[in-house]
């Protein structure tokens, strides 16, 4: 599986890229605009990414902003909704209600601080495990 972690404090990256770097190959980006970059460049390359864990509070372009971008993209290349990219997204805010628009646009959400086990559940019902 490859993996893209946007997400920008220091923690975070190293306790996700632990917990996803057993399930594939995982590449960081600590802040939106870097998100957007790598994720548009490896979909250029035919090399899309399976699943995207996407901070909301991030610098630069904020996770929401980012996510859209992504989504763009995927539209632009031509991808059905069944082929986009999995994205799981992080706050240490609950506002996973916040706007029905973008909840139509990811697949799961979790609150920070991540339990494992509930990663890993979430993980699997979104079909990549």
């Amino acid at each position: 599986m490859k993996i893209l972690i946007a997400e920008d404090d220091l923690a975070n990256i190293k306790f996700l890229s632990k917990l996803l770097g057993r399930h594939g190959d995982v590449t960081v980006a600590e802040d939106g605009i870097k998100a957007v970059d790598i994720f548009v460049s490896a979909l250029n390359d035919g090399v899309p990414y399976d699943l995207v864990c996407m901070d909301i509070m991030m610098p630069k372009l904020d996770g929401y902003k980012a996510l859209q971008n992504i989504r763009d993209a995927e539209l632009k290349a031509g991808l059905r909704k069944y082929e986009r990219s999995k994205v799981i997204m992080t706050s240490a805010l609950d506002e996973a209600a916040a706007s029905e628009k973008v909840c139509q646009d990811y697949d799961a959400y979790m609150c920070k601080p991540i339990d494992i086990h509930d990663f890993e559940r979430i993980i699997r019902n979104i079909g990549l495990l």
